[in-house]
């Protein structure tokens, strides 16, 4: 028991060494806004925090949770890889994009609410139970909407727990196909540069106060993976480009891409 405790204690030392990187931070604070960014690299272990206790806070992931459903509803045959065109219904919604047919690319790229709905229905919140415990993501509040879960509250995430799970989904470590996975990796390209390749996700919890917008993903170069997680307070629409925007100067700043 003592020996389990004193090994806790030099992780806590060692985690603490790599806590409020004040690079990170000065990032916020020169933007004029609140937020947190965990970035992880897999080769080197390096960790680089910024506002930990903000990191470790669990809000609704929102639309970050469609690279996992993606995975489960591949899965579950909600859609397949050649066989995932959704009709819209003709209800007209506030973002143009979602006013059309849409594909899971499409779906994914802006973002479309209805068309991750539909493939909700068709999956049903007991799978959803299942998978959320088996990769042990998030926290599940009780009882949920199978359609709303990730929207309304009734799922919490930290950016911690956003990048512990997206490393699972780099390793293939979740109980997935090759197809399914090779099929997320091609639709969370969100860009390339000299050297490197990132794919991501946004999501904006507009039901929470505050609302929460976010950045998540990884980023692929040549000798090295980095994870990162980036969630910021969004105070109006005017906020939501910073998501991208301050997640793309930290990880210059860190130089992990240039």
């Amino acid at each position: 028991m003592r020996i389990f405790a004193f090994l806790i204690f030099l992780h806590s030392i060692s985690f603490a060494a790599y806590a409020e990187d004040r690079e990170l931070d000065s990032l916020f604070t020169a933007s004029g806004i609140d937020g947190s960014m965990v970035i992880s690299s897999l080769k080197t272990g390096k960790l680089f925090i910024g506002d930990e206790k903000r990191a470790g806070r669990k809000v609704s992931p929102a639309s970050t949770f469609k690279i996992f459903n993606t995975l489960i509803a591949l899965r579950e045959r909600a859609v397949t890889e050649n066989d995932n065109l959704l009709k819209w219904d003709g209800h007209k919604y506030d973002f143009p994009d979602w006013n059309r047919d849409q594909t899971l690319e499409s779906a994914f790229r802006v973002s479309c609410v209805w068309y991750y709905q539909e493939l909700a229905r068709r999956i049903g919140e007991e799978k959803y139970r299942r998978y959320l415990k088996d990769a042990g993501y998030g926290e599940l509040r009780e009882p949920f909407d199978a359609v709303s879960f990730w929207l309304d509250g009734s799922l919490l995430i930290s950016p911690f727990g956003q990048v512990d799970f997206l490393k699972k989904v780099y390793e293939r470590k979740l109980p997935f196909s090759k197809e399914a996975y090779d099929k997320l990796a091609k639709i969370m390209v969100s860009e390339s540069g000299p050297g490197y390749t990132i794919r991501a996700k946004t999501g904006w919890a507009g039901r929470m106060e505050p609302q929460a917008g976010w950045f998540v993903g990884y980023v692929e170069t040549e000798n090295e993976v980095s994870f990162f997680a980036l969630v910021i307070d969004i105070r109006s629409e005017s906020d939501l480009p910073l998501r991208k925007g301050l997640a793309i100067e930290a990880l210059k700043l860190k130089g992990i891409i240039r």
